[in-house]
């Protein structure tokens, strides 16, 4: 569906971006990630034909951003980060206003308004002042006005931006939906609803691409140790020192606490071997109290290659 090959841009002398590629397939929701600075936005913003590339190649199926940016922007939504909606009228009329200027016919349009005002739960506020209306409530109207024309494509530059917890599992559950049936890149500086929410992440810093693949693979490939928090009764540190120090997979044994006959440890290992542990401890007199494999976040991945060494 999008394809991007050495995508480059220079602000005069800076270098934006510098030859990124990727592929964005029907279907997908890819989250676009990257600390202040690294890119995002002027990916977006070229992505949408906003800005032009110095070089590199953009296409939005067989369309090509310079030469036929019309017929992209017809198959495209963009929503910035902050929504660019007219605070003086009714949503009703916001949308109508939305709909002429993208060309639905006038007998459709009625029908395309209530459905992607069903779509994004707004139909209960179309006779609503838009300037009377919740953060939360103006993303939802943002997010009808760029599904009006019913868009292959959807852009979102921090789409949450904002919003307090329940606006934003709101907002998730939303482009989760949407992206079902069409293709959605979006940017975020929550990384966590970037997890629960994109298929894939595509990590940008200063400029460059530095990771593309799906939240697990990136936790495997970039964070590839597993961490198990063991908890045991009957059993002291050196005691369990001695008995794992030997096997070659345990990288470190961390003593997390001991008290009376209870002990909690952290066992770093180089890959998944718990059902050695396991039989291993069940050959002694230890009573296992926990036995939890530590789930590994994209903020840790994210940290561990944006920031230098």
């Amino acid at each position: 569906m999008i394809e991007v090959k050495d995508l480059t841009k220079y602000y005069n002398k800076f270098l934006a971006l510098d030859k990124i590629s990727f592929k964005v397939s029907r279907g997908e929701i890819v989250g676009l990630l990257g600390p202040n600075g690294a890119g995002k936005t002027t990916t977006l913003r070229l992505l949408t034909g906003y800005l032009k590339p110095t070089s590199g190649s953009i296409k939005v199926k067989k369309y090509n951003i310079i030469d036929d940016y019309l017929k992209i922007k017809a198959i495209m939504g963009y929503l910035p980060e902050s929504v660019p909606i007219y605070k003086n009228l009714m949503v009703y009329e916001y949308l109508s206003y939305v709909g002429a200027i993208r060309g639905i016919d006038k007998k459709n349009l009625l029908s395309k308004i209530k459905s992607v005002a069903n779509r994004c739960q707004i139909k209960d506020i179309l006779e609503k002042d838009i300037g009377d209306l919740s953060k939360g409530l103006l993303q939802r109207v943002g997010l009808a006005s760029v599904l009006l024309h019913d868009p292959e494509v959807l852009i979102l530059d921090e789409p949450t931006t904002g919003l307090d917890p329940n606006q934003i599992l709101e907002i998730r559950d939303l482009i989760k939906e949407i992206g079902k049936k069409k293709t959605v890149i979006l940017s975020s500086h929550i990384l966590s609803e970037v997890e629960a929410t994109c298929s894939r992440v595509i990590i940008i810093n200063k400029g460059k691409i530095v990771a593309d693949g799906t939240p697990s693979e990136l936790k495997e490939k970039y964070l590839g140790k597993t961490i198990i928090n063991l908890s045991l009764k009957k059993a002291n540190f050196d005691q369990v020192k001695n008995c794992f120090q030997g096997i070659e997979e345990i990288i470190a044994i961390n003593l997390i606490e001991e008290k009376d006959d209870t002990l909690d440890i952290e066992l770093t290992l180089k890959n998944d071997i718990r059902e050695k542990i396991y039989n291993i401890i069940k050959q002694r007199d230890w009573i296992i109290l926990e036995f939890s494999k530590k789930k590994t976040s994209l903020e840790k991945i994210f940290k561990e290659i944006t920031t230098e060494n």
